[in-house]
């Protein structure tokens, strides 16, 4: 049997006053995405959450809110051509968090760390996220705009 072998780790989803959402564009890329990332050895996805959105971002913590956590974990595979040449994972198994940003467009700076992901990044409709992200993760956003749609209902512009 062919067992797949996914890395296990948080997406999130961060929606403005608005109701439009934070998007990075990959470095080197035009694809543009959610922060995304591994949970470490002994972290908790919440825990993971925190961590890579600061990463990521440079949003802290406090200048957010979780609104709500996907019920599953989502799954996508990396076609070949996207994988690195050593490749230890055929894709990603993700838990999903949608988060209200409280704080100001100041709060976000993508060069808090030095291994930055991000070389831009934009507030934008729903629409747009999902025609934005590379196609192998269309799916995946799909799938948590679908489930955080009742959350997202009484926000402006969704």
């Amino acid at each position: 049997m062919n067992k797949k072998n996914y890395r296990k780790g948080v997406g999130v989803v961060v929606v403005n006053n608005e109701g439009q959402f934070f998007l990075g564009k990959r470095i080197g890329a035009q694809a543009w995405q959610f922060p995304q990332g591994g949970i470490d050895e002994g972290e908790t996805p919440t825990e993971a959450l925190y961590r890579e959105l600061y990463e990521e971002t440079g949003i802290k913590r406090e200048n957010v809110e979780i609104l709500s956590v996907s019920r599953k974990w989502l799954v996508y595979n990396i076609p070949h051509v996207y994988q690195r040449y050593n490749k230890k994972y055929d894709g990603a198994m993700q838990k999903w968090f949608l988060l209200k940003f409280t704080g100001t467009n100041r709060d976000i700076d993508l060069n808090t760390f030095n291994h930055a992901e991000f070389d831009g990044w934009k507030w934008a409709d729903k629409k747009t996220a999902i025609t934005s992200v590379v196609r192998f993760k269309k799916s995946v956003y799909e799938s948590i705009f679908n489930e955080f749609s009742d959350v997202l209902k009484g926000l402006k512009d969704n």
